[in-house]
């Protein structure tokens, strides 16, 4: 499977740190011959992104915040600016208030609620209408969600409606962008230990429980989520749009947990 995605040119966001899922993504298509472009939310970041980012071949960064038009568009103009085309895009962004993440979900506040939807689902409509122009038949489109989404997971409060409204944009845009020969999936990751993750109030506790009663009996390992992601995005999925994947050890198949 050596050169699965060679020639083909790829947009990764989301990557704050080595344990970044979006950082795995990156890896895994530099070694199966992708081109890679990689962005940063503000200078805070850039430093370890930077780092990252040079430890590829011939990857490039630039800077993006997705809750801001003008950054997005200046992404766009940048990617115009060296390629013809985009062939593949991870967007690996989500975003609560800390405060928002434990307790109940009944607490949640207006502006985190706002917050976390801007960041976290309509980041990927704004990406996906700013670089349809550059998207054509074959590109793929891959995001991530997490089963909070569909079930009650304590303390992901807003960040689980954010995730079910991300899973609807995904067949939303899969319809959309389809007569475009455009796909977009979504993969459903296991709980993995990111800086993100842990944010999470009782996510120690959360590991543990999946790793006890999971089918597999173990946690999800972040190769496995790049492994699935590079099926997505390359041409073995040409058939597969507007679905959602799991890679979570199996642990979404089970009842009373």
């Amino acid at each position: 499977m050596a050169g699965i995605v060679a020639g083909k040119r790829a947009l990764v966001l989301g990557v704050a740190s080595e344990r970044s899922i979006a950082w795995a993504i990156a890896r895994r298509l530099a070694e199966e011959g992708a081109s890679l472009a990689l962005t940063y939310q503000n200078e805070r970041l850039e430093r370890n992104v930077r780092s990252l980012a040079e430890s590829l071949p011939d990857a490039w960064l630039l800077p993006c915040d997705v809750a801001e038009d003008a950054q997005i568009e200046h992404l766009v103009q940048e990617l115009r600016s060296r390629w013809d085309r985009l062939d593949l895009l991870v967007h690996s962004v989500a975003f609560a208030k800390k405060e928002e993440l434990a307790g109940r979900y009944v607490d949640t506040s207006r502006e985190g609620f706002r917050i976390a939807m801007d960041v976290s689902v309509f980041s990927l409509v704004a990406l996906c209408k700013a670089l349809e122009p550059l998207m054509g038949p074959g590109s793929s489109v891959v995001t991530l969600t997490y089963l909070g989404s569909e079930r009650v997971v304590p303390n992901y409060n807003v960040m689980g409606v954010a995730k079910a409204a991300l899973e609807a944009s995904v067949r939303y845009l899969a319809n959309d962008l389809g007569p475009q020969g455009i796909r977009v999936n979504a993969i459903s990751a296991g709980p993995v230990n990111t800086l993100a993750a842990r944010a999470i109030a009782g996510f120690t506790t959360m590991l543990q429980r999946v790793r006890e009663v999971a089918p597999l009996r173990r946690n999800t390992e972040v190769e496995e989520v790049a492994d699935a992601a590079l099926f997505l995005l390359s041409d073995l999925s040409r058939g597969i749009t507007g679905e959602v994947l799991y890679v979570d050890s199996g642990y979404h198949v089970l009842g009373m947990v």
